[in-house]
């Protein structure tokens, strides 16, 4: 076998894979699963907003509105899932820490009902840090978008 046809093309992410390369869980992973993955320079996260997520308890109990905080969480972990599973080898397990978040913008509310796409654009990339253009779209409308800088480290055992 050579060693293209030993590579496997990722183009997508269950929620299986995702618990996999994130060390994230209920109640703080923020994304359901990946779509449209090509390699490690782009993808799409997937989160369904339901009216069963603990943070409506008091994010408004009469106006429930998604946090933007976990808007940029999803965006991060959407990031960190395709970068974690790309690099995978050898049963190396590595986590993504987030460096910084630059230019953070809320355009729109996101609610109860509401599916959030995490649009995810590698900007650059050196060695263990890489800067992330992010836009969270409802309905094909960006409601919010920043630029995510995080670090590849390696998981304690």
């Amino acid at each position: 076998m050579n060693e293209t046809a030993a590579v496997t093309e990722l183009n997508a992410m269950n929620i299986a894979e995702i618990l996999e390369a994130l060390p994230h869980r209920y109640p703080f992973l923020m994304i359901d699963k990946i779509v449209e993955i090509n390699g490690d320079e782009s993808a799409i996260g997937v989160k369904n907003v339901t009216f069963n997520e603990p943070i409506f308890l008091g994010h408004f109990p009469n106006n429930p509105i998604f946090p933007g905080v976990l808007i940029i969480e999803g965006m991060a972990q959407t990031a960190g899932a395709i970068v974690i599973k790309h690099d995978s080898t050898g049963g190396r397990k590595n986590i993504v820490l987030m460096l910084g978040v630059d230019n953070a913008r809320f355009r729109k509310p996101a609610g109860p009902g509401d599916t959030i796409e995490f649009h995810i654009s590698k900007m650059h990339r050196r060695r263990n840090v890489g800067r992330y253009e992010a836009k969270a779209k409802v309905n094909g409308t960006v409601i919010a978008e920043a630029e995510i800088t995080a670090m590849i480290v390696g998981a304690e055992a």
